[in-house]
């Protein structure tokens, strides 16, 4: 098929590039011409594992192009994806204006049949918004051409999203007619010829699946963080209380390891863009309020355990900081707990030596451009010198087996507050460091450390 999809970032790229690999013909479309330039001299705007080995190979085929000419890309194909952001708005509602002025863009320059697809995360009746914006368009024109508009969601795991799309759980579509479900059908039967997992539905179930989708994984790690602040309270390991549940089949170990909250561009916009639709509805959505309130006091609660153990004094003091992205494999940093917990922590007069394996760039141009009280290490363990204690807030692979010896040698104080439990209380107390995880009273005698 020729498939135009408009929207080269995240989501976009990774659908226009994975349906080129099947062998379709692709064109990304973006207003943003200095990344488009980039996209055609090789230059990815994210860092995706396995993005760029099925981006570039199909450059060079030529089944994947990019163009910020909207006209062109749209009449050069049956198939248009709407990729485009959704912003949250000051309401917390999602900004649909992106997604508007793409249907708009549709309709003035489509000159035949379309399918188009909204593959961006919208509000329930988002489909009916953009159909009536094409309509429109084309009544201006004076011109009859059919189209189907169909909800498409993705559920892309940053950090994993080629080999999400490549092989997919499930392909949620939602049509109003059968032409364009057997459109969507031929597109996707190659993602699905080894596991059956096309779900049809209506178009306001499709667009709603995608929120409750997210909205369930958030109250999953929410109530883990909550269980495991009432594990510190009574003195229980949450641990081994995530074993104990995890192993019950009906609750299984996803999304339940406890840690300083989730992050990113998907669970904290959707989950609070649902909240709203159910307010615009006339309905208080309880459950979802409290995944926000206990993720955002998640974080807080990790800065809290830090400043309690330094009798809330910790001006002058040196932390290291291993991990700056919201979760590993990314660098994406919007939403990122380190963000919070930085910026806390120089407020209170600290230092920052920060290492991630791929945010830092991020993290200097977008998130602590012009602090002075952070400096950036070019390797986890140049980090550690000097400092007066390891933060580990993210839990990138490098990070979980350390050269504990060389750490101890490099820090002014054996301190870590991890922040992801990634490590053995028992080992590390053995090698003589004062070590605190989170949902667990102390790992060591439960004293404040000693300046």
């Amino acid at each position: 098929m020729n498939i135009t999809i408009i929207g080269s970032g995240y989501v976009g790229l990774v659908t226009g590039a994975c349906f080129a690999e099947m062998g379709n013909t692709v064109i990304c479309a973006d207003i943003d011409n200095n990344k488009i330039s980039n996209l055609k001299n090789g230059i990815l705007p994210i860092y995706e594992p396995g993005l760029e080995d099925v981006v570039i190979p199909n450059q060079s085929k030529k089944t994947l192009s990019f163009t910020s000419d909207l006209k062109t890309a749209i009449n050069s194909s049956d198939v248009i994806c709407i990729a485009v952001g959704t912003p949250q708005g000051e309401d917390g509602s999602a900004d649909l204006k992106h997604v508007l002025a793409v249907a708009t863009d549709i309709g003035k320059y489509m000159d035949r049949y379309k399918l188009v697809i909204d593959k961006s995360t919208v509000p329930v009746g988002t489909a009916e918004k953009v159909r009536d914006k094409i309509k429109h368009e084309l009544n201006a024109r004076g011109a009859k051409i059919d189209f189907d508009v169909v909800s498409n969601p993705e559920f892309l795991k940053e950090g994993a999203a080629v080999e999400d799309f490549m092989k997919p759980d499930r392909i949620v579509v939602g049509a109003e007619n059968g032409h364009a479900m057997s459109i969507m059908k031929e597109l996707y039967r190659p993602f699905t010829l080894n596991r059956g997992r096309f779900v049809e539905m209506d178009i306001r179930s499709a667009e709603m699946t995608k929120y409750a989708a997210n909205a369930m994984l958030a109250t999953k790690i929410s109530f883990m963080n909550e269980i495991a602040n009432i594990c510190e309270r009574v003195g229980a390991n949450v641990n081994n209380v995530r074993q104990g549940i995890g192993s019950d089949s009906r609750i299984g170990f996803s999304f339940i390891y406890p840690g300083i909250g989730y992050g990113g561009s998907c669970f904290p916009k959707d989950v609070q863009a649902l909240v709203k639709t159910a307010t615009e509805h006339g309905y208080e959505a309880k459950i979802i309020q409290a995944v926000q309130i206990v993720n955002q006091d998640q974080r807080q609660h990790y800065t809290q355990k830090i400043l309690a153990q330094y009798s809330n004094s910790v001006a002058g003091m040196t932390f290291a900081v291993w991990g700056l992205s919201f979760k590993p494999e990314t660098d994406d940093m919007r939403e990122a707990p380190s963000v919070t917990i930085i910026k806390t922590l120089i407020s209170e007069g600290a230092r920052i030596q920060a290492y991630d394996p791929q945010a830092m760039d991020e993290a200097k141009t977008h998130y602590f451009s012009g602090m002075k009280d952070i400096d950036y290490s070019q390797n986890k363990y140049d980090a550690l010198n000097g400092a007066d204690a390891l933060l580990l807030i993210t839990e990138w692979k490098e990070f979980r087996s350390p050269d504990f010896e060389e750490v101890k040698k490099r820090m002014k104080s054996p301190v870590i507050f991890d922040g992801r439990n990634q490590y053995s209380p028992s080992t590390l107390i053995e090698k003589g460091f004062i070590y605190f995880q989170i949902g667990v009273a102390s790992a060591t005698k439960n004293t404040k450390i000693r300046l």
